[in-house]
């Protein structure tokens, strides 16, 4: 009797459900050791199987690549459930949201985890990819990885934008109105490329479908692809990158240990830490949902989302040309070219590639807070180059001349800071790209907080 009742302590439920539909087949005892190495295995596609003990520091990563794997998964689950409820056709799509919110067990606390989630998720990927640049991690082998995160970054940032539709409030609606806005500028293609993604002139319900085909399927689809392969090619690169100095031996990684348990545990504490934060925002705040989007009524004033208000901002400053067009092609190709560049000292996995460099990056943070905010302020009230040009188009006035102002600045503070600090060209560069991040960050915060009716500047 006893043998029994052990023999049967071995059986999985899933084997006797098995047993219970087919009785042919016969029981087994329940291998832990198979289901182990079969778990461990399936890590192991994605994780080397031992990683150097240096990288197990907490502050080399803050953990932000495990927490975009598990904002991902939360709006995986939370957006599946919400497409029980939503309804994606202009006269139901708000009384949905609202019937969701109101009469569904949880569900505002469903849609606070899949708004939160997104929002976060933005956050973190792009503080992800600070840390990848600043800590060098770009360096061969790890060049195409680099790509690929940009990739996923730019694929976050379509879903949430056209995420930000689907509640068909005002917030939502004159928010896409002003963003495709923007893409009219670009110079040839505007026109044609406002209206493929409008799905005509206006915003409506072709535009709905649109959007809400790509948040739901395109976007899922290709985070689906995109992130299994980046984690691989983080695991043929070796894991994580080695802090490192130029003087070290690039194959000197150091004492390794065991991925399983010491890596994964620790992304599990990261893991369930914050889905508690999330859960908690969510029980505390409410997505917002303002009243029912009115075409004819637009409020004053009219923002983009919070991700797109710095270059919002930069167009009340720059030729829309610029703002929307030359600029942004810049910046990507820029980005897109960093891990290509031959780099003067091949340091990997150190902040700011020396404790001069972060000298130096605090330098530029600083004159970027002051120099700013002035800017901003000198270009509501003083300068006028339209005005002052009257007989130049304004691609020149307003677009080529403070454009070239700005580089001239930029090239100019490049050669102060490298004869300054005696820094070589890597830490330089590094240096200019502090500037120009937080220099954007400042944007994007006035353009939230600091703009008032007809965007005009105001203290908030």
């Amino acid at each position: 009797m006893q043998k029994t009742n052990t023999m049967s302590d071995q059986i999985s439920l899933f084997q006797r459900i098995r047993y219970s539909i087919f009785p042919g087949l016969p029981l087994k005892p329940k291998n832990t050791d198979r289901h182990r190495i079969f778990f461990n295995s399936l890590i192991l596609h994605f994780r080397p199987r031992n990683v150097p003990q240096r990288t197990l520091r907490f502050t080399l990563t803050w953990g932000l690549g495990g927490m975009a794997v598990v904002l991902v998964g939360l709006l995986f689950g939370s957006g599946l459930m919400l497409k029980f409820v939503y309804q994606p056709v202009p006269d139901r799509a708000y009384g949905s949201i609202v019937h969701l919110q109101q009469n569904i067990f949880f569900g505002q606390l469903i849609r606070n985890v899949h708004h939160w989630s997104g929002n976060t998720l933005l956050i973190v990927v792009f503080l992800h990819f600070l840390r990848v640049f600043f800590t060098g991690a770009f360096h061969p082998p790890r060049q195409f990885n680099w790509i690929l995160g940009l990739a996923m970054f730019l694929a976050v940032l379509t879903s949430n934008i056209t995420g930000y539709l689907l509640p068909w409030d005002q917030l939502a609606f004159w928010a896409i109105t002003v963003c495709t806005g923007m893409l009219e500028y670009l110079p040839g293609i505007g026109s044609w490329l406002q209206n493929l993604v409008r799905g005509g002139s206006e915003i409506g319900p072709a535009t709905l479908s649109i959007f809400f085909a790509i948040h739901t399927a395109v976007m899922p689809a290709g985070l689906l692809i995109l992130m299994p392969f980046h984690f691989w090619r983080v695991r043929k690169a070796g894991g994580l990158v080695v802090p490192r100095t130029p003087a070290e031996n690039p194959s000197n990684r150091g004492d390794s240990v065991p991925t399983i348990p010491n890596l994964i545990l620790r992304e599990l504490v990261v893991a369930l830490v914050l889905i508690a934060v999330i859960m908690f925002i969510s029980a505390i705040f409410n997505a917002p949902l303002g009243a029912e989007a009115d075409p004819g009524l637009s409020p004053n004033p009219t923002k983009a989302p919070w991700y797109f208000a710095g270059v919002q901002e930069l167009l009340l400053h720059v030729h829309p040309l610029f703002a929307i067009f030359i600029i942004p092609l810049l910046m990507i190709i820029v980005l897109f070219s960093i891990p290509y560049i031959n780099y003067q000292t091949d340091t990997a996995g150190v902040w700011f590639a020396s404790l001069k460099g972060r000298t130096m990056a605090v330098w530029s943070a600083v004159v970027a807070v002051i120099v700013t905010p002035l800017g901003i302020v000198l270009d509501e009230f003083v300068i006028d180059f339209s005005a002052w040009l009257p007989d130049i188009p304004g691609e020149i006035s307003d677009g080529l001349i403070p454009f070239a102002l700005v580089i001239t600045a930029a090239l100019l503070f490049y050669k102060l800071i490298k004869t300054k600090f005696s820094s070589n060209n890597n830490e330089a560069l590094q240096s200019v790209f502090v500037l120009l991040v937080v220099a954007f960050i400042i944007l994007t915060i006035t353009g939230i907080w600091f703009r008032g009716q007809g965007m005009a500047l105001i203290w908030p």
